[in-house]
């Protein structure tokens, strides 16, 4: 094992450069900073079949997002705000975790998990945010104390980083968070 953790995130839209994978391409670029691998799993790779225990193993970004997962230390979960909670491409990607249930380790179990919300406007980031907190615990993760909810009308990330510093440095401390619990975790 491997004394660098290892970092998946799962987020974003069809839509090249959203809001909600630009925030996760953030995080995760903190997290390298700190001596995490990490791999994005952004709207390419979550364009798989819906999910159904009996055909799972069959769809190939399905199969590849089990197998990160499966060896991964920390997950960070990005995902907007569509009508009301999180986006279908997200959770479907989720919802492949449910592959996992007989492993050694099952689901997210002993690793932190971050989760960003993004939206436009100020309520549904918040909402977003819940539910993948929600999600996170069912899975048996141990949420980051701080998660991370983003109105994309204001805030905006580009390569120099992100428009608002404040949200910039909220992305950065809950991506130290899930990054710090992973090394001691690898370290248990």
């Amino acid at each position: 094992m491997s004394s660098k953790p290892f970092i998946v995130g799962i987020g974003g839209t069809t839509r090249p450069g959203s809001s909600s994978e630009q925030a996760l391409a953030f995080a995760l670029a903190h997290a390298r900073s700190l001596g995490a691998e990490t791999q994005l799993f952004g709207g390419t790779e979550l364009q798989m079949a819906m999910y159904d225990p009996a055909t799972a193993s069959t769809d190939e970004n399905g199969r590849k997002l089990v197998e990160a997962l499966r060896r991964a230390d920390g997950v960070i979960l990005s995902s907007p705000c569509y009508h009301g909670g999180v986006s279908g491409l997200v959770k479907n990607a989720i919802d492949y975790v449910e592959e996992m249930r007989a492993d050694p380790r099952v689901y997210f179990d002993g690793r932190a998990v971050g989760a960003i919300g993004c939206g436009y406007g100020y309520q549904g980031p918040g909402v977003v945010l819940s539910q993948l907190r929600a999600i996170g615990h069912a899975l048996r993760g141990w949420n980051a104390p701080l998660g991370v909810a983003i109105n994309s009308a204001v805030v905006k990330f580009t390569a120099d980083g992100c428009s608002e510093e404040a949200i910039g440095k909220q992305i950065e401390i809950m991506a130290a968070q899930v990054v710090q619990f992973a090394q001691m975790s690898l370290r248990a």
